[in-house]
């Protein structure tokens, strides 16, 4: 068996540290942790009562927690130890999992049900941010006209940035890309001198680092509450796993280099804001104002107000950007995995890595105009925000755990961290549970539904390739003679030069049955070459390789590819190469084309043929498992394989099968033969009478 590696699938060249790296990684990793100051100080504000019930114990105790839990859960816990668990520089939850998968099977689960819920809650994102950046300008004078003066003309501006958004997604977002971490690195840089231009007025609030104030706060009465102040405080924290996942694009050394940068911003844009509510809490015209009051932008000074809520609407469309992107990546690697079906990709421009997949646009943009639609306001959706990530955490900490154990780290240690986070994560799970009746549980049927549809898709194709229901294999060994009389026969014309079945083979040698009916039986399909191509998905994110086997013939061959899960599956590019290869080592014959377009061309045409299984009614397995099944199936039948395996331009021929599981008995078909005397006394329902006949 000879391997040759295909072609060389280098990293993102921006991985390395860097000037233009850490550009990037701000433009991309930090939207939305970046925008979390847009309604963090707000939530926590209106959740209390209101300005009017600010104390200095309050604020220092709020701002003490958003602190720590930066601290604890996005810089112990993704920082500095999620991001080395990095499989070949990508991140997530996905990448994760495919570190640890061999050691056990039971991992899929938190896989799939932290990949689902960090969808599910990230279709809010767009939604939330926009929405906060553009309530900034209502009642704002632009050349003494104020253009936003009520909530349904917000609703009205962010339907149309959200759609717009959306749109160009299908044109690349290259060009608007370059200019996302210039844009960051300026909102970054605002945060900070904002925060601490208020912070300069009562430098004391730096007592709010201690703490004291956040144990405190906790335990006193002040905070009406209690511990479900955690669920505001969590929502600082909230693209903490999006720093992970985007891993990939950026490089965990640019994470080092700009995380310090952005933490500095933010916690002097909590501090001086928390400073700016203190100096105010007793303005009565800000009280009366009520939750339209925004600490946010009501604490930077009038002159720079406007170019302040500029500032923000830009960072919420990059945050928007960033988790659209995201959830591209996201449902890719998932495909590639085998744990969701597979959907149409485009590749919309030459920028590495950018992909567009229309139906998950489509339902992300669907969803984020219903939630503008339903909640209204930011204040409303930030009540239902952050449930499901604190469910994606708690999975990725189960992960993380096997990994730290993979690693041979210290079992103890290892056990007394994780059960550090899982405790914290948990605590916010418990408090965050209190938003599922103020509408997370629109997200969380969203989160659902997705584990609804990986669970059908991966425990369907378990029990279709499960060999205690699987009807028949052969061995591709005793068809060889077979293959060759018909490759050689005149009396059949030549049905393609390469006829190529996507499949995949059993321990070498062995096939479905019903491949080698399709040749043989169905309709003698004549070839040069019969070439039976399995794709195997690798951990390894950019693996390009491929092995043959011959089996000591020309026109017999079984190509393993092996891709890694980030690249495109484009088989018929991969296949053309194969064939040039195995040609110049003189493992098949040379394939001359006497009418071409292609000057001195050596390889033949290509048929590929897909074979699609039915369920049989005779199938004999539980109700259950062939629900499951037929759901499977149903699902099919949204998605094209041609597109997926690349072969949209490609001569592909659809032939349909049916899949018999279980026993089933021989006799029950059968016909018996009797005489036609002994049969005159059975009634017919139908009978067709001459007059009928004529």
């Amino acid at each position: 068996m000879e391997k040759t590696q295909l072609n060389s699938l280098k990293n993102n060249p921006h991985s390395k540290k860097s000037v233009a790296g850490f550009l990037i990684a701000l433009g991309i990793v930090y939207g939305d942790i970046g925008t979390s100051p847009l309604y963090v100080m707000h939530s926590l504000m209106v959740g209390n009562g209101g300005l009017d019930k600010m104390s200095t114990n309050f604020i220092l105790g709020s701002v003490s927690l958003i602190f720590w839990t930066l601290t604890l859960v996005t810089t112990i816990k993704y920082v500095l130890i999620a991001l080395r668990a990095d499989n070949r520089g990508e991140g997530g939850i996905f990448a994760l999992y495919t570190l640890v998968r061999k050691r056990a099977k039971w991992l899929i689960i938190p896989a799939m049900v932290g990949g689902a819920t960090f969808l599910a809650d990230g279709m809010m994102t767009p939604a939330v941010t926009v929405t906060a950046a553009i309530e900034g300008l209502k009642g704002i004078a632009i050349h003494n006209t104020v253009l936003i003066s009520t909530q349904n003309q917000v609703i009205i501006v962010t339907l149309i940035i959200l759609s717009t958004l959306f749109f160009i997604q299908r044109f690349g977002t290259q060009l608007i890309g370059r200019a996302f971490g210039p844009i960051m690195l300026v909102w970054f840089a605002f945060l900070g001198l904002m925060g601490i231009l208020n912070l300069s007025s009562d430098w004391t609030m730096l007592r709010a680092l201690n703490p004291y104030y956040a144990i405190e706060l906790l335990r006193s009465p002040i905070n009406i509450r209690g511990v479900f102040i955690l669920g505001s405080i969590f929502l600082a924290t909230t693209g903490a796993e999006a720093l992970y996942s985007d891993m990939g694009h950026v490089g965990r050394p640019n994470i080092y280099t700009s995380w310090p940068f952005v933490k500095i911003c933010l916690l002097l844009s909590y501090l001086g804001q928390a400073t700016w509510i203190l100096s105010v809490k007793d303005n009565h015209t800000l009280q009366n104002m009520g939750s339209a009051m925004n600490p946010f932008y009501q604490s930077i000074p009038a002159d720079f107000r406007l170019f302040g809520i500029f500032l923000s609407a830009m960072a919420a469309i990059i945050a928007s950007q960033a988790l659209i992107s995201g959830s591209y990546t996201l449902v890719s690697e998932a495909t590639k995995l085998k744990i969701f079906p597979r959907l149409k990709t485009y590749y919309p421009t030459n920028f590495k890595g950018q992909l567009y997949i229309p139906t998950v646009n489509s339902i992300i943009w669907v969803v984020c105009l219903f939630i503008v639609f339903y909640f209204k306001t930011s204040e409303n959706m930030s009540n239902a925000y952050g449930l499901e990530i604190t469910i994606t955490m708690l999975m990725t900490t189960i992960l993380l755990h096997q990994w730290l154990l993979m690693k041979r780290a210290n079992r103890f240690f290892t056990t007394i961290i994780i059960s550090f986070f899982f405790i914290i994560e948990s605590i916010f799970f418990v408090t965050n549970s209190s938003k599922f009746i103020h509408g997370a549980y629109i997200t969380m049927f969203i989160a659902a539904l997705l584990i609804a549809v990986m669970f059908i898709w991966r425990y369907g194709e378990r029990l279709k390739d499960d060999n205690t229901y699987r009807s028949h294999f052969v061995s591709l060994l005793a068809f060889k003679h077979q293959l060759n009389d018909l490759r050689k026969d005149p009396s059949y014309p030549l049905y393609t030069t390469n006829l190529v079945y996507l499949t995949k083979i059993h321990d070498g040698y062995r096939i479905k049955k019903n491949i080698l009916y399709s040749i043989l039986d169905k309709r003698p399909k004549r070839a040069q070459v019969y070439w039976f191509v399995t794709v195997n998905v690798t951990d390894e994110p950019y693996t390009a390789a491929y092995s043959v086997e011959t089996f000591d013939t020309d026109y017999m061959v079984s190509v393993q590819l092996y891709l890694g899960f980030r690249v495109d599956q484009k088989v018929n590019v991969y296949l053309r190469q194969v064939v040039n290869d195995m040609m110049s080592n003189g493992e098949i014959k040379q394939q001359p084309q006497k009418y071409t377009t292609i000057p001195d061309r050596d390889v033949g045409d290509f048929s590929f043929v897909i074979i699609r299984e039915i369920l049989s009614p005779d199938t004999k397995i539980s109700s259950l498992k062939k629900s499951v099944i037929h759901m499977r199936f149903f699902l099919q039948e949204f998605i094209s394989p041609a597109n997926w395996f690349g072969l949209s331009y490609s001569d592909v021929v659809e032939e349909r099968v049916p899949l018999v599981l279980g026993k089933v008995s021989l006799n029950r078909l059968r016909l018996v033969r009797k005489d036609r005397s002994a049969l005159k006394d059975i009634k017919v329902d139908d009978e067709i009478d001459d007059d009928d006949e004529d």
